[in-house]
């Protein structure tokens, strides 16, 4: 009877072997490694935020709305629970992407207008922040394409033949995945010229030299 036992597991094993089901183990374990690492780096820019918007506060306080709208984006973000069920949701993915692009969206605003302000420029801590934050913003796309990639790979198995009877007999679902369509621009890490010289608040902007007059022709022998 162990004889046969082992038989039928051993058989068994290589039908759920050859049919996908242990590589659809493999990839959703990868599916959920990536996606804890998406969180892991975005937890790590939010809680950068409150002390770069205090920075930038004691320089440039006028900039309320600026501020407030990082504030509110980060507000936003925190309000969503990233359980890990939410992966296999598209409409949560998609209310905590978009969460996730806003806050983007706010964070380049905010280091758009600290170019007004050459003191706060100069303010080591917040140089400090700022490559902080540059660093986390690419670890983030980083992490986005591996888990994007790591889905990507999952869902072709579930829906490829024979991994689709056995995705349909175990209960394996296509999950859905980050949008790409502004991946471009989400991507792009928000950055600051700190070699460049910023003009003064209310400065007007530098001429534009005059073009050189051109030589007059040589007279005609």
């Amino acid at each position: 009877m162990r004889r046969l036992a082992f038989g039928l597991a051993a058989f068994a094993g290589l039908l759920l072997s050859g049919c996908g089901y242990n590589t659809m183990q493999t990839q959703d374990e990868q599916i959920k490694s990536a996606w804890s690492e998406v969180l892991n780096q975005y937890q790590r820019r939010t809680d950068l935020i409150p002390n770069l918007v205090n920075t930038v506060k004691g320089y440039a306080a006028q900039e309320s709305s600026v501020l407030l709208g990082v504030t509110e984006a980060r507000a936003k973000v925190g309000s969503i629970q990233a359980t890990p069920e939410l992966v296999n949701d598209p409409a949560a993915l998609a209310k905590f992407q978009a969460a996730q692009g806003q806050l983007s969206s706010a964070l380049s605003r905010l280091l758009v207008v600290t170019e007004n302000y050459p003191q706060l420029k100069s303010d080591q801590n917040f140089r400090d922040l700022q490559a902080q934050l540059e660093g986390t913003e690419n670890r983030i796309t980083v992490a986005r394409n591996r888990y994007i990639q790591a889905v990507k790979d999952y869902n072709i198995t579930v829906r490829s033949f024979h991994g689709n009877l056995t995705a349909m007999m175990f209960g394996y679902k296509p999950k859905p995945n980050f949008e790409v369509e502004n991946e471009a621009a989400i991507s792009k890490p928000p950055s600051v010229d700190f070699a460049a010289p910023a003009p003064a608040p209310g400065a007007a902007p530098a001429a534009t030299p005059a073009p050189a007059p051109a030589p007059a022709p040589a007279p005609a022998h």
